[in-house]
């Protein structure tokens, strides 16, 4: 048999797979994008619900042991290097290699809601709040986009093979975004500046990051000390989102 790298985790509990299916409250309406289709297990499920599922897998031997019906596509290769197809729901067990981003590719399409398979610690930090240990640019970003929220923790058995740490169920709902910026590739772009070194204060890491953010030498200037002091993982996002706006007026 056909050995998988070790971040290809089987989800093979029929339980577990069954409430996944609830919780996306499938009906005939429904076009399902599920990313790392594996053998199937789940494909098959979500074809017996939804109007049309399209799967997509990487590898061609395993996208050939999944058979392809009337209302099931599957798709070879690498999700982060294709255009998705037009969809509603996303349901899927990630890989988790690429958890992070397969999620920000997801997050600028328009669709539904997701009900994903993630590490439980990278489930955490989606939705963790400031100043908490999990907090950072994975929970501003997602948070910006999105309403996340754990729907079950899922042990290590109910995967082949077994993960060495436990997984989640969250569940993905687009919507605006709750406070507005100047500039929203900029912001994201600072994201990856202050949280990149988040044991450094705001002044340091972004000057660290001064060519990433193209921002002038005086760019600090209007912004009070008190601030630059802190890290960024005491402020909220909108704090953060305020602080961006200001340095965007000063980026070349």
């Amino acid at each position: 048999m056909k050995r998988y790298k070790n971040d290809q985790h089987f989800l093979i509990d029929k339980r577990v797979m069954n409430r996944i299916i609830e919780y996306g409250n499938l009906d005939s309406s429904d076009v399902v994008l599920e990313i790392g289709a594996g053998y199937g297990n789940l494909t098959e499920l979500l074809a017996k619900r939804a109007g049309k599922v399209i799967a997509i897998e990487m590898d061609p031997q395993l996208a050939s042991s999944i058979k392809e019906s009337q209302n099931l596509e599957v798709v070879v290769g690498d999700v982060l290097k294709m255009d998705f197809p037009q969809f509603n729901k996303v349901i899927s067990n990630l890989p988790y290699s690429i958890s992070s981003p397969v999620t920000f590719k997801l997050l600028r399409c328009k669709f539904d809601f997701g009900i994903l398979m993630y590490q439980h610690e990278f489930a955490k930090r989606m939705v963790a709040a400031p100043v908490s240990k999990d907090y950072g640019r994975l929970s501003v970003t997602v948070q910006y986009y999105a309403d996340a929220r754990i729907l079950e923790v899922v042990p290590a058995a109910a995967f082949s093979a077994p993960p060495q740490v436990s997984s989640a169920i969250v569940k993905l709902v687009p919507r605006p975004a709750p406070y507005t910026v100047k500039d929203e590739d900029f912001f994201m772009r600072f994201l990856i500046a202050v949280f990149s070194q988040r044991r450094k204060t705001l002044r340091n890491a972004i000057l660290n990051n001064a060519t990433l953010l193209g921002i002038r030498d005086n760019a600090l200037g209007t912004i009070p000390d008190e601030i630059l002091r802190k890290r960024a993982e005491v402020l909220s996002p909108e704090e953060l989102a305020a602080l961006a706006d200001v340095l965007y007026e000063n980026a070349d």
